[in-house]
């Protein structure tokens, strides 16, 4: 643990300089982005996507449904599929910010190494799409080095894909290698499950009519709506409500407007049935969320 405590002083320093004076996530070559704040944040629904998020310092929480995970400084989160994430900064402090580094992790990459390494097929794995670990030395350098290219515009084009491909391979060959891999294998269930998601992100506003939704991904109902639970904890319909329900918060975070419209863009037609569902899920009418909300920092993905 000693030479991964030896890690993160520069990890914190790195993530410090490329955060600073930004009160939101900064992003770097359009994907990578680092997190400060000195102050606890309030929960907030998210869509986390296939990422590895790592904290330099301070204590996050995202809970998916009812299950709660918890990861705190030299320990990161893997999430394989688009999931409706509610997370808050849990400890942070003006002597002692939170910090954190996110990138996302891609299915080619991990495939191609798959194939690279003709690595065996390994045992089914069956858990849950996300997971906590405690990051290890050489993942921990490989993040640092990917942040110290971020600061080094002529060596980032050449050697930065290939440090990202470490992490991944880090990833791979760690704790949780059996959830990554998932990632990679076209026909795993995390994989169909991430098909079917897709869609449903991309249509959310729309009716979803599961069987065709089954069909698109060449699965049955049944199949897919065990394969759906089984990742995501809820159905593809609980999964969409989710979803709409958190676009609406974050719309009228963003901009208020009436509630009757905001509950249309997001797929609702009656205006009632809306404020019912989204008082449910946040515990307040829509208004009233908003003004609860106006002023608090928002965590990122």
């Amino acid at each position: 643990m000693g030479d991964v405590e030896d890690r993160l002083p520069e990890l914190r320093e790195r993530i410090a300089a490329l955060a600073v004076g930004s009160a939101a996530p900064r992003w770097y070559d359009d994907d990578l982005s680092v997190f400060a704040t000195a102050a606890a944040t309030a929960p907030m629904g998210t869509v986390g996507r296939p990422s590895v998020a790592l904290v330099a310092q301070g204590v996050k929480r995202s809970a998916l449904g009812e299950e709660v995970f918890e990861y705190r400084a030299g320990q990161f989160l893997v999430v394989t599929l688009d999931l409706p994430l509610t997370s808050h900064i849990a400890a942070a402090s003006p002597a002692e910010p939170f910090l954190a580094f996110s990138m996302p992790l891609e299915a080619g990459m991990i495939a191609q190494l798959l194939l690279e390494t003709e690595a065996a097929p390994g045992a089914r794995y069956d858990g849950p799409p996300l997971a906590v670990s405690t990051a290890s030395e050489d993942l921990l350098d490989a993040v640092v080095r990917l942040l110290r290219l971020v600061g080094s515009p002529a060596d980032r084009p050449v050697l930065a894909r290939a440090v990202r491909r470490e992490i991944h391979w880090r990833l791979l060959s760690g704790p949780q290698g059996g959830l990554v891999r998932q990632i990679g294998l076209a026909e795993s269930r995390i994989a169909l499950v991430a098909r079917a998601i897709a869609w449903i992100r991309d249509h959310y506003d729309e009716t979803l009519h599961v069987p065709d939704l089954a069909a698109g991904v060449g699965l049955s109902v049944s199949t897919l709506n065990r394969h759906f639970r089984a990742a995501t904890s809820m159905s593809p319909l609980q999964y969409q409500k989710q979803l709409r329900l958190q676009r609406a918060r974050l719309r009228l975070l963003a901009s208020p407007g009436t509630i009757a419209a905001v509950g249309h863009e997001v797929g609702y037609d009656s205006a009632s049935q809306f404020s019912r569902e989204y008082r449910r899920l946040f515990g307040l009418p829509p208004a009233l969320d908003a003004q609860r909300l106006q002023g608090m920092a928002v965590v990122p993905d």
